[in-house]
Formats: structure tokens, C-alpha cells, sequence
């Protein structure tokens, strides 16, 4: 039926799509983050294609977005993240997308999700066998979802996969490495590789992709941390910024730092030569790194 509404569900993976925003801001040419919005506009679009139907007959009808998140004391000691988790639900409000969040659990020392992909692929199950969906799309990488995907194409439900595979090197030399599923890959209806179809659209100036990306007038500039810097930290200068990555003066050796260190600010508005403060952790490999750096005015 070809003016049939073809109802759409959007589902994210809230720490993977987090970990894709990042990478286009900071290790890619691009420099910026990923725009729910526009995103959506592109599943419309993708929806139409693959279905061949119009796209004014292709709507969204729910959209969700599921994480794990530290609790608002926990939050609110480490600088400005409160301020940002606020920041980032008011955008998903704005785009009408619905939040799910469960608490972090402290697993061996290290804070981690548990019970996030369980709770996704319940509620994308229960929508469908409510006859509420036609396709689900699912931003995604874990082979988890491939069950969820045997499920809904039993309800005659189609499924989106945005995926996306990539790797790069980082200024310590470790390759990081993203890749999506195989089993998840060959199971949707419909798999777009995302990382090839974002890197030809900007090639060809395509506005639909240019429009997956924040505008550059929407960060947020650098506020005054002096009053809130830690007790007990180190201050010192930024010598280089690269990729994500940045060096801290600190004789006799410089010190590493990565953009998730940084407490109130964005590492695209730092520049060399800022005052930064911080405190003096260890990486993976026992090595000293600059932590909970604060970008001083």
C-alpha cells in the first residue's frame, strides 16, 4: 500500500552512540558531534528509500534513547558533568526522544553498565507487539541486539541498523578500534554502513548528511573554573592539542591528558598556552596522566 504511514522507532544505544559523537568531534576532520535531529531526518529518509515509499509517508513515532549515568551526587563532584547530563536530556526533549537511565554499577572498581540492553530490546519488543511499529532503527553495535532482531521480524517488524566501523591511531600510539556485530550485521533488514555513507555524503557536499552534525555556533564557550578547581590540584599550561588529545607542561615530563578528562569545557574551544588545573593520575599501563583538568580563564 503505497500511502500506507510506514511508523518508525528509534532506539539508541546510549553509550555507543556517545562513543560515535565523540569520535566525530574530536578524532575527525569534521570537529563536530552528532545532531539527534538531523539524524532523525536521515532515518526518514533511509526509511523511504529502503521501502519505497514518499518520505511525508515515513514518520517517526517514538524514539528512545537508554543509558547508563552516575547518580546527581556523584555527578555534581565531578565539576560540570551535572550541568552537561542536563544539557544533553534538554536536547533529547527538544527532538521528542524519550530517556531511560539506570544507575552505574561500581563492578571491580570501575563504574559500568548492567541490564541497559535487556531494557532496550524489552521496550522495542513490546512496542512492535503492540502494532505500534512497522521498523525499528537501531543505532547500535553489540551482538546482544541480534535476538531482538530475530524477534521483530517474526512480527513482520523491518529493522535499520546505523552501524559504523572504523579505527584510528591515538597520539600514545594505541590503535582504537570500532567495529559493529557481524551476527547483528547479517540479521537487520536493512544494515547502513554509516562511517562510508557519512565520509561520500561530505565528499559530494550532500546537505542530508551535512545536516547529521551540530551547527559550529552551538558550543559552549569556556566558563571560569577558578572558585572550582579541586583541592589539592596542579596548575600548569597546555603545550600541544591534538585529535582529542593534549600535553600539560610539567618538568621533567609533560603530562598526557585525553578530552573526557576535561571537567568544564569542550577541547575544541581549549587552545595551547591556556592555564589548565588538574590532579595526577595513572593509565592503563602505570604511566603518570593529568586527570580532572579544568580549563582556567
Amino acid at each position: 500500500m503505497k500511502d500506507k504511514l510506514v511508523r518508525i522507532g528509534v532506539f539508541y544505544d546510549g553509550n555507543f552512540f556517545l562513543h560515535i559523537s565523540n569520535y566525530y568531534n574530536y578524532e575527525h576532520p569534521k570537529q563536530r558531534r552528532l545532531s539527534i535531529a538531523g539524524l532523525h531526518e536521515f532515518i526518514m529518509h533511509s526509511v523511504a528509500e529502503q521501502e519505497g515509499q514518499s518520505i511525508k509517508h515515513c514518520r517517526i513515532v517514538g524514539a528512545h534513547y537508554f543509558r547508563g549515568r552516575l547518580s546527581a551526587h556523584e555527578a555534581n563532584q565531578r565539576g560540570e558533568m551535572l550541568y552537561w547530563d542536563r544539557l544533553f536530556d534538554d536536547i533529547l526533549m527538544s527532538a521528542g526522544v524519550a530517556t531511560h537511565y539506570l544507575p552505574l554499577r561500581n563492578i571491580n572498581g570501575r563504574r559500568e553498565e548492567r541490564g541497559i540492553d535487556v531494557w532496550l530490546a524489552l521496550e522495542a519488543y513490546e512496542m512492535a507487539t503492540q502494532n505500534q511499529l512497522d521498523v525499528v532503527a537501531l543505532i547500535a553495535s553489540d551482538g546482544d541486539y541480534t535476538m531482538l532482531v530475530r524477534k521483530l521480524h517474526a512480527l513482520g517488524v523491518r529493522v535499520l541498523l546505523l552501524s559504523w566501523d572504523f579505527d584510528f591511531y591515538a597520539d600514545n600510539g594505541k590503535q582504537m578500534i570500532t567495529r559493529t556485530s557481524q551476527d547483528l550485521l547479517e540479521e537487520v533488514t536493512y544494515p547502513l554502513a554509516m562511517y562510508d555513507i557519512i565520509e561520500a555524503g561530505l565528499q559530494n557536499n550532500n546537505p542530508l548528511i551535512h545536516n547529521i552534525f551540530v551547527a559550529s555556533d552551538s558550543k559552549r564557550k569556556i566558563t571560569s573554573a577558578t572558585e572550582d578547581t579541586p583541592e589539592g590540584s596542579e596548575t600548569s599550561v597546555i603545550l600541544s592539542l591534538k585529535n582529542g588529545f593534549g600535553f600539560i607542561k610539567y618538568p621533567p615530563n609533560n603530562l598526557f591528558f585525553h578530552h573526557s578528562s576535561l571537567v568544564n569545557a569542550d577541547f575544541n574551544d581549549l587552545s595551547e598556552g591556556d592555564m589548565v588545573a588538574f590532579h595526577i593520575g595513572t593509565n592503563d599501563e602505570g604511566e603518570e596522566i593529568a586527570v580532572d583538568v579544568y580549563a582556567l580563564n
